[in-house]
Protein backbone atom coordinates (compact mmCIF):
# COMPACT_ATOMS: atom_id res chain seq x y z
CA UNK A 1 0.00 0.00 0.00
CA UNK A 2 2.65 2.00 1.08
CA UNK A 3 4.49 1.84 -2.00
CA UNK A 4 1.47 2.41 -4.03
CA UNK A 5 1.44 5.96 -2.35
CA UNK A 6 4.58 6.78 -2.60
CA UNK A 7 4.22 5.69 -7.29
CA UNK A 8 0.57 8.09 -6.98
CA UNK A 9 2.52 10.85 -5.28
CA UNK A 10 5.24 10.42 -7.79
CA UNK A 11 3.30 10.45 -10.71
CA UNK A 12 0.83 13.30 -9.52
CA UNK A 13 4.45 15.68 -8.93
CA UNK A 14 5.74 14.56 -12.69
CA UNK A 15 2.15 15.66 -14.09
CA UNK A 16 1.84 19.12 -11.94
CA UNK A 17 5.58 19.62 -12.71
CA UNK A 18 4.89 18.91 -16.70
CA UNK A 19 1.81 21.26 -16.60
CA UNK A 20 4.17 23.84 -14.73
CA UNK A 21 6.54 23.50 -17.47
CA UNK A 22 3.89 23.90 -20.28
CA UNK A 23 2.48 26.61 -18.90
CA UNK A 24 6.02 28.31 -18.52
CA UNK A 25 6.56 27.33 -21.75
CA UNK A 26 7.82 30.52 -23.47
CA UNK A 27 5.98 32.21 -26.32
CA UNK A 28 8.25 32.72 -29.72
CA UNK A 29 9.16 36.18 -30.11
CA UNK A 30 7.31 38.33 -32.11
CA UNK A 31 8.66 40.59 -34.76
CA UNK A 32 7.77 44.20 -35.48
CA UNK A 33 6.23 43.12 -38.75
CA UNK A 34 5.42 39.89 -40.52
CA UNK A 35 5.06 40.23 -44.22
CA UNK A 36 1.66 37.68 -45.60
CA UNK A 37 3.73 37.61 -49.21
CA UNK A 38 1.97 38.98 -52.49
CA UNK A 39 -0.22 36.91 -54.28
CA UNK A 40 -2.24 36.41 -57.06
CA UNK A 41 -5.91 36.70 -55.07
CA UNK A 42 -8.28 39.16 -53.55
CA UNK A 43 -6.83 41.49 -51.14
CA UNK A 44 -6.54 40.52 -47.30
CA UNK A 45 -9.06 40.01 -45.22
CA UNK A 46 -8.01 38.75 -41.71
CA UNK A 47 -5.24 37.35 -39.75
CA UNK A 48 -5.06 34.61 -37.06
CA UNK A 49 -2.02 34.01 -34.96
CA UNK A 50 -1.01 30.80 -33.74
CA UNK A 51 1.37 32.16 -30.46
CA UNK A 52 2.77 28.64 -29.33
CA UNK A 53 4.05 27.20 -32.36
CA UNK A 54 4.95 30.58 -34.05
CA UNK A 55 2.89 30.65 -37.41
CA UNK A 56 0.46 33.59 -38.63
CA UNK A 57 -2.36 32.75 -41.45
CA UNK A 58 -3.77 35.46 -43.89
CA UNK A 59 -7.10 35.52 -45.37
CA UNK A 60 -6.59 36.60 -49.51
CA UNK A 61 -10.59 36.32 -49.42
CA UNK A 62 -9.76 33.13 -52.18
CA UNK A 63 -7.02 32.09 -50.50
CA UNK A 64 -5.59 31.07 -46.99
CA UNK A 65 -1.73 31.61 -46.28
CA UNK A 66 0.08 30.24 -44.06
CA UNK A 67 3.37 31.38 -42.78
CA UNK A 68 5.97 31.51 -39.85
CA UNK A 69 7.06 34.72 -38.12
CA UNK A 70 9.82 35.56 -40.42
CA UNK A 71 7.06 35.94 -43.08
CA UNK A 72 8.39 32.79 -44.72
CA UNK A 73 5.62 30.76 -46.46
CA UNK A 74 4.83 27.52 -44.99
CA UNK A 75 1.50 26.49 -46.71
CA UNK A 76 -1.32 27.39 -49.02
CA UNK A 77 -5.19 26.60 -49.64
CA UNK A 78 -6.72 27.40 -52.85
CA UNK A 79 -9.59 27.01 -55.07
CA UNK A 80 -12.30 28.66 -52.98
CA UNK A 81 -15.03 30.02 -55.18
CA UNK A 82 -16.76 32.29 -51.88
CA UNK A 83 -15.45 34.76 -49.82
CA UNK A 84 -13.13 33.89 -47.62
CA UNK A 85 -12.79 36.28 -44.18
CA UNK A 86 -11.86 37.23 -41.36
CA UNK A 87 -9.89 34.48 -39.31
CA UNK A 88 -9.45 33.44 -35.67
CA UNK A 89 -7.11 30.56 -33.92
CA UNK A 90 -9.16 28.59 -31.58
CA UNK A 91 -6.37 27.63 -28.82
CA UNK A 92 -8.35 24.69 -27.40
CA UNK A 93 -8.58 22.44 -30.49
CA UNK A 94 -5.85 24.60 -32.62
CA UNK A 95 -7.88 25.15 -35.68
CA UNK A 96 -8.24 28.02 -37.83
CA UNK A 97 -11.74 28.92 -38.07
CA UNK A 98 -12.84 31.57 -40.45
CA UNK A 99 -15.87 33.59 -42.16
CA UNK A 100 -16.87 31.88 -45.90
CA UNK A 101 -20.04 33.09 -47.99
CA UNK A 102 -21.44 31.63 -50.67
CA UNK A 103 -23.61 34.83 -51.35
CA UNK A 104 -25.52 33.43 -54.69
CA UNK A 105 -26.13 29.77 -53.39
CA UNK A 106 -27.39 31.40 -49.85
CA UNK A 107 -24.69 29.84 -48.00
CA UNK A 108 -23.37 30.64 -44.95
CA UNK A 109 -20.42 28.99 -43.38
CA UNK A 110 -17.98 28.75 -40.78
CA UNK A 111 -14.76 27.36 -42.71
CA UNK A 112 -12.31 25.05 -40.32
CA UNK A 113 -8.59 24.61 -41.11
CA UNK A 114 -6.75 21.61 -39.49
CA UNK A 115 -3.58 24.34 -39.51
CA UNK A 116 -1.15 21.20 -38.82
CA UNK A 117 -2.09 19.56 -42.15
CA UNK A 118 -1.21 22.81 -44.21
CA UNK A 119 2.15 22.27 -45.61
CA UNK A 120 2.93 22.87 -48.94
CA UNK A 121 1.83 25.89 -51.13
CA UNK A 122 -1.07 25.49 -53.59
CA UNK A 123 -3.54 23.11 -51.02
CA UNK A 124 -6.98 22.20 -52.40
CA UNK A 125 -9.24 23.57 -50.13
CA UNK A 126 -12.04 21.04 -51.52
CA UNK A 127 -9.89 17.66 -52.15
CA UNK A 128 -6.46 18.27 -49.73
CA UNK A 129 -8.58 17.07 -46.45
CA UNK A 130 -7.74 20.33 -44.73
CA UNK A 131 -10.95 22.28 -44.76
CA UNK A 132 -14.43 21.21 -42.80
CA UNK A 133 -17.42 23.35 -43.16
CA UNK A 134 -20.33 24.19 -40.94
CA UNK A 135 -23.62 25.95 -41.95
CA UNK A 136 -25.33 28.77 -40.49
CA UNK A 137 -28.64 28.35 -40.61
CA UNK A 138 -29.59 31.68 -38.81
CA UNK A 139 -27.53 33.85 -41.20
CA UNK A 140 -28.92 32.27 -44.24
CA UNK A 141 -32.64 33.46 -42.98
CA UNK A 142 -31.44 36.47 -42.32
CA UNK A 143 -30.03 36.97 -45.60
CA UNK A 144 -32.68 35.24 -47.63
CA UNK A 145 -35.71 37.57 -45.86
CA UNK A 146 -38.29 38.82 -47.76
CA UNK A 147 -38.86 41.86 -45.68
CA UNK A 148 -41.19 44.12 -48.08
CA UNK A 149 -43.26 40.53 -48.88
CA UNK A 150 -43.58 40.93 -52.13
CA UNK A 151 -42.32 36.73 -52.33
CA UNK A 152 -39.40 37.52 -54.47
CA UNK A 153 -35.90 37.27 -53.03
CA UNK A 154 -33.81 40.59 -54.48
CA UNK A 155 -30.55 38.62 -54.20
CA UNK A 156 -26.78 40.11 -53.43
CA UNK A 157 -28.52 43.84 -53.90
CA UNK A 158 -27.76 46.34 -51.59
CA UNK A 159 -30.47 49.01 -52.04
CA UNK A 160 -33.71 46.47 -51.33
CA UNK A 161 -35.75 46.04 -48.38
CA UNK A 162 -35.03 43.06 -47.73
CA UNK A 163 -32.51 41.02 -45.72
CA UNK A 164 -33.04 41.42 -42.22
CA UNK A 165 -31.12 43.89 -40.58
CA UNK A 166 -29.50 44.80 -43.68
CA UNK A 167 -27.62 41.54 -43.39
CA UNK A 168 -25.13 40.84 -46.12
CA UNK A 169 -23.29 37.50 -44.64
CA UNK A 170 -21.03 37.48 -42.38
CA UNK A 171 -17.15 38.50 -41.77
CA UNK A 172 -15.75 38.64 -38.40
CA UNK A 173 -15.15 35.93 -36.55
CA UNK A 174 -13.46 35.77 -33.06
CA UNK A 175 -13.96 33.21 -30.12
CA UNK A 176 -13.99 34.57 -26.78
CA UNK A 177 -16.21 34.22 -23.51
CA UNK A 178 -20.18 34.93 -23.65
CA UNK A 179 -21.27 38.51 -23.71
CA UNK A 180 -21.47 39.73 -19.95
CA UNK A 181 -19.44 37.08 -18.46
CA UNK A 182 -15.54 38.33 -18.31
CA UNK A 183 -14.15 34.70 -17.91
CA UNK A 184 -17.56 32.72 -18.99
CA UNK A 185 -17.23 29.71 -21.12
CA UNK A 186 -15.66 30.19 -24.56
CA UNK A 187 -17.31 30.90 -27.69
CA UNK A 188 -16.93 31.13 -31.48
CA UNK A 189 -18.84 35.23 -32.14
CA UNK A 190 -19.85 36.02 -35.44
CA UNK A 191 -20.71 39.24 -36.79
CA UNK A 192 -23.09 39.71 -39.62
CA UNK A 193 -21.70 41.62 -43.07
CA UNK A 194 -24.15 44.54 -43.52
CA UNK A 195 -25.14 45.94 -46.66
CA UNK A 196 -24.63 50.26 -46.39
CA UNK A 197 -27.80 51.38 -47.34
CA UNK A 198 -28.73 54.78 -45.78
CA UNK A 199 -32.45 54.93 -46.96
CA UNK A 200 -33.26 52.58 -44.77
CA UNK A 201 -33.25 52.70 -40.54
CA UNK A 202 -33.74 49.10 -40.18
CA UNK A 203 -29.83 48.87 -40.16
CA UNK A 204 -28.10 50.31 -37.90
CA UNK A 205 -27.42 48.12 -35.47
CA UNK A 206 -23.79 45.63 -35.47
CA UNK A 207 -25.88 41.61 -35.33
CA UNK A 208 -23.36 38.93 -33.48
CA UNK A 209 -24.23 35.13 -33.19
CA UNK A 210 -22.16 33.39 -30.73
CA UNK A 211 -22.24 29.86 -30.95
CA UNK A 212 -20.80 26.74 -28.14
CA UNK A 213 -18.94 24.68 -30.19
CA UNK A 214 -18.21 22.28 -28.45
CA UNK A 215 -20.39 19.97 -30.32
CA UNK A 216 -19.19 21.06 -33.84
CA UNK A 217 -17.93 18.25 -34.95
CA UNK A 218 -21.10 16.47 -35.63
CA UNK A 219 -21.35 19.71 -38.08
CA UNK A 220 -18.56 19.34 -39.86
CA UNK A 221 -18.62 18.46 -43.71
CA UNK A 222 -16.27 18.44 -46.50
CA UNK A 223 -16.28 21.68 -48.70
CA UNK A 224 -18.57 20.91 -51.49
CA UNK A 225 -18.53 24.44 -53.35
CA UNK A 226 -20.57 23.19 -56.48
CA UNK A 227 -23.82 21.63 -54.42
CA UNK A 228 -23.05 23.23 -50.65
CA UNK A 229 -24.14 21.65 -47.91
CA UNK A 230 -26.79 22.49 -45.04
CA UNK A 231 -25.31 20.23 -42.01
CA UNK A 232 -24.69 23.40 -38.72
CA UNK A 233 -26.92 24.31 -35.84
CA UNK A 234 -29.93 24.72 -35.51
CA UNK A 235 -30.39 27.88 -33.75
CA UNK A 236 -27.74 30.06 -32.33
CA UNK A 237 -26.59 30.44 -28.51
CA UNK A 238 -26.64 33.65 -28.19
CA UNK A 239 -28.00 37.07 -30.73
CA UNK A 240 -26.93 39.87 -29.57
CA UNK A 241 -26.82 43.87 -31.21
CA UNK A 242 -25.15 46.78 -31.02
CA UNK A 243 -26.13 50.13 -32.49
CA UNK A 244 -23.02 51.56 -34.26
CA UNK A 245 -24.97 53.14 -37.05
CA UNK A 246 -24.89 51.55 -40.50
CA UNK A 247 -21.41 50.19 -41.77
CA UNK A 248 -20.67 49.01 -45.06
CA UNK A 249 -20.48 45.59 -44.98
CA UNK A 250 -20.55 45.51 -41.42
CA UNK A 251 -17.57 44.16 -38.71
CA UNK A 252 -14.94 43.51 -41.21
CA UNK A 253 -12.46 42.70 -38.44
CA UNK A 254 -14.09 41.03 -34.93
CA UNK A 255 -11.15 40.44 -31.82
CA UNK A 256 -11.76 39.94 -28.17
CA UNK A 257 -8.46 41.36 -26.34
CA UNK A 258 -8.01 39.08 -22.99
CA UNK A 259 -5.61 41.69 -21.53
CA UNK A 260 -8.66 44.15 -20.86
CA UNK A 261 -11.53 42.23 -21.76
CA UNK A 262 -12.95 43.74 -24.80
CA UNK A 263 -14.39 42.89 -28.26
CA UNK A 264 -12.77 45.15 -31.04
CA UNK A 265 -15.15 45.71 -34.00
CA UNK A 266 -13.25 46.86 -36.85
CA UNK A 267 -15.20 48.48 -40.08
CA UNK A 268 -15.56 50.11 -43.15
CA UNK A 269 -16.91 53.68 -42.46
CA UNK A 270 -20.32 54.47 -42.63
CA UNK A 271 -22.59 56.96 -44.85
CA UNK A 272 -25.57 58.13 -43.15
CA UNK A 273 -24.78 61.71 -41.76
CA UNK A 274 -26.66 61.27 -38.74
CA UNK A 275 -24.13 58.99 -37.56
CA UNK A 276 -20.03 59.84 -36.76
CA UNK A 277 -19.21 57.36 -38.91
CA UNK A 278 -16.08 55.60 -36.82
CA UNK A 279 -13.61 53.29 -37.86
CA UNK A 280 -13.68 50.73 -34.90
CA UNK A 281 -16.04 50.26 -31.87
CA UNK A 282 -15.37 48.58 -28.30
CA UNK A 283 -17.24 46.41 -26.00
CA UNK A 284 -17.14 45.50 -22.74
CA UNK A 285 -17.47 42.13 -22.72
CA UNK A 286 -17.84 41.91 -18.65
CA UNK A 287 -21.07 44.32 -19.43
CA UNK A 288 -23.88 42.30 -19.13
CA UNK A 289 -26.49 42.55 -22.54
CA UNK A 290 -30.19 44.25 -21.85
CA UNK A 291 -33.28 43.14 -22.87
CA UNK A 292 -34.67 45.81 -24.87
CA UNK A 293 -36.18 47.41 -28.38
CA UNK A 294 -34.25 47.17 -31.40
CA UNK A 295 -34.76 50.57 -33.03
CA UNK A 296 -35.70 51.24 -36.52
CA UNK A 297 -37.29 47.76 -37.58
CA UNK A 298 -40.37 47.79 -39.46
CA UNK A 299 -42.30 46.03 -36.32
CA UNK A 300 -41.51 46.26 -32.67
CA UNK A 301 -38.65 44.02 -31.72
CA UNK A 302 -37.00 43.30 -28.41
CA UNK A 303 -33.64 41.63 -28.60
CA UNK A 304 -30.52 41.16 -26.55
CA UNK A 305 -28.86 44.47 -26.53
CA UNK A 306 -25.00 45.62 -26.00
CA UNK A 307 -23.43 48.97 -25.26
CA UNK A 308 -20.05 50.38 -26.56
CA UNK A 309 -17.46 50.96 -24.11
CA UNK A 310 -17.11 54.17 -22.45
CA UNK A 311 -14.36 55.16 -24.29
CA UNK A 312 -12.91 56.75 -27.25
CA UNK A 313 -14.68 59.79 -29.29
CA UNK A 314 -17.97 60.55 -28.14
CA UNK A 315 -20.77 61.67 -30.76
CA UNK A 316 -23.68 63.26 -28.59
CA UNK A 317 -26.49 63.51 -30.93
CA UNK A 318 -26.31 59.54 -31.53
CA UNK A 319 -24.92 59.15 -28.36
CA UNK A 320 -22.25 56.38 -30.59
CA UNK A 321 -19.12 56.28 -29.38
CA UNK A 322 -15.80 54.61 -30.90
CA UNK A 323 -12.45 55.29 -32.89
CA UNK A 324 -10.19 56.14 -35.79
CA UNK A 325 -8.67 53.65 -36.65
CA UNK A 326 -6.96 50.42 -38.75
CA UNK A 327 -7.78 46.77 -38.13
CA UNK A 328 -10.58 46.41 -41.23
CA UNK A 329 -7.80 44.08 -43.17
CA UNK A 330 -6.65 42.13 -39.96
CA UNK A 331 -6.84 42.43 -36.14
CA UNK A 332 -5.17 39.92 -33.90
CA UNK A 333 -4.45 40.73 -30.05
CA UNK A 334 -1.31 38.93 -27.86
CA UNK A 335 -3.67 38.79 -24.86
CA UNK A 336 -0.80 41.16 -23.34
CA UNK A 337 -1.76 44.71 -24.69
CA UNK A 338 -0.02 43.90 -27.86
CA UNK A 339 -2.07 43.56 -31.19
CA UNK A 340 -1.36 42.88 -35.06
CA UNK A 341 -2.89 45.55 -37.24
CA UNK A 342 -2.75 44.77 -40.92
CA UNK A 343 -2.16 46.96 -43.71
CA UNK A 344 -3.40 46.15 -47.19
CA UNK A 345 -1.58 47.00 -50.22
CA UNK A 346 -0.43 46.01 -54.13
CA UNK A 347 2.58 45.07 -56.25
CA UNK A 348 2.81 44.64 -60.01
CA UNK A 349 5.18 41.61 -60.74
CA UNK A 350 5.76 40.68 -64.16
CA UNK A 351 2.44 42.95 -65.35
CA UNK A 352 0.36 40.35 -63.14
CA UNK A 353 -0.98 42.80 -60.15
CA UNK A 354 -0.87 40.65 -56.91
CA UNK A 355 -2.47 41.49 -53.38
CA UNK A 356 0.22 41.85 -50.21
CA UNK A 357 -0.68 42.28 -46.08
CA UNK A 358 1.77 43.82 -43.87
CA UNK A 359 1.27 42.67 -40.02
CA UNK A 360 2.45 45.25 -37.77
CA UNK A 361 2.50 45.10 -34.18
CA UNK A 362 1.05 47.62 -32.20
CA UNK A 363 -0.03 48.58 -29.02
CA UNK A 364 -3.27 49.33 -27.38
CA UNK A 365 -2.93 52.58 -25.70
CA UNK A 366 -6.58 53.81 -25.66
CA UNK A 367 -5.14 57.49 -26.58
CA UNK A 368 -8.62 59.44 -28.63
CA UNK A 369 -8.29 59.23 -31.53
CA UNK A 370 -6.41 56.49 -32.44
CA UNK A 371 -6.20 53.78 -29.81
CA UNK A 372 -3.24 51.81 -30.83
CA UNK A 373 0.63 53.14 -31.49
CA UNK A 374 2.97 51.06 -33.68
CA UNK A 375 5.97 49.41 -31.83
CA UNK A 376 9.14 49.39 -33.57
Amino acid sequence: MANALLTAVLASALVTSASAAHAAAPRPEFPAEVYGGAWQAGHVQGIAVDEKKGFMYFSFTNLLVKTDLSGKPVGSVTGFTGHLGDLDFNRQDRRVYGSLEYKDAQAFYIAIFDVDRITSLGMDAETSDVVTAVYLKEVVDDYSADMNGDGVFDGNVANTPDHRYGCSGIDGVAFGPEFGKRHGKQKLTVAYGVYSNTARQDNDHQVLLQYDITKWRKYERPLTQSAPHTSGPAKVDGKYFVRTGNTRYGVQNLEYDGHTGKWLMAVYKGAKPQFPNYSMFTVDGATRPVRGPIEGQPQPEQGDLLTLAPEGLHHEASGVRGWESSGEYGLASLDDGRFYLVDAGTVTEDGVTKQTAHSRLHRWTGSTPTPFERLP
